[in-house]
């Protein structure tokens, strides 16, 4: 696949970009492939890049010395992160792994600050990301401190089908129960019964490796 190809893919923001834009992102960002488990961006490593998830599943984390990890986010295919590092020319504050095999796109910081000295559009879709980043973490603090464990499931998927952060063409990913026990800090088990029990309520559909959903404004107001 060609990288234009691989772009329109993956990035909805690179269509907002006119000709001379689109052929410096296409000359300068680079796709690197990691397996299952692999340290994507590791905190405390000064960012160089944006990151695209062009394919696969990624979990945002933290930990501290005792081993602890807490979650802060999972990126689907189409999502972009790491913007807040690169604004504020800081090191990375969290670590990047990869849940499945995974494509990620960078694109250089001296490129990405050259698009926003340039592009109105592209600074437009930063401005909305971020804004809708800001939502989800507010409304993750939430669930994880007044929601039972099947509505903080139900929020964990509401989350990776957000159309602003995660454009996607369909209401299907492919995940398994394991990933959305990890990244809605619960076990596998526990995962599988919150499942059970979104499916039965009709709010989506299990598959073998993968989920379908059936409904996204009700797994979002699932719990309240």
């Amino acid at each position: 696949m060609l990288m234009k190809d691989s772009l329109q893919d993956a990035a909805a923001w690179f269509k907002l970009l006119d000709g001379e834009q689109q052929e410096r992102v296409q000359r300068d960002v680079s796709i690197t492939h990691y397996p299952a488990g692999a340290m994507i961006e590791r905190k405390g490593e000064h960012a160089h890049a944006w990151l695209g998830v062009v394919s696969g599943l990624i979990k945002v984390s933290v930990g501290n010395s005792d081993g602890k990890v807490a979650s802060l986010m999972g990126v689907p295919a189409g999502g972009w992160l790491g913007e807040g590092s690169l604004l504020k020319n800081e090191a990375r504050k969290y670590d990047v792994v990869a849940l499945r095999n995974t494509s990620i796109a960078r694109l250089p910081d001296q490129t990405f600050n050259w698009l926003l000295d340039r592009s109105i559009p592209f600074n437009r879709y930063l401005l909305h990301q971020l804004n809708e980043r800001v939502g989800q973490f507010v409304g993750k603090a939430e669930s994880d401190r007044l929601l039972a464990p099947d509505a903080r499931v139900a929020r964990c998927l509401a989350e990776l089908f957000n159309p602003l952060l995660y454009p996607s063409r369909n209401m299907r990913l492919d995940i398994t129960q394991e990933e959305v026990g990890y990244l809605a800090r619960i076990s596998r088990q526990r995962a599988n019964q919150a499942l059970s029990k979104l499916e039965s309520a009709q709010l989506l559909k299990v598959e073998y490796g993968a989920l379908q959903v059936l409904d996204l404004e009700g797994l979002k107001r699932y719990g309240q």
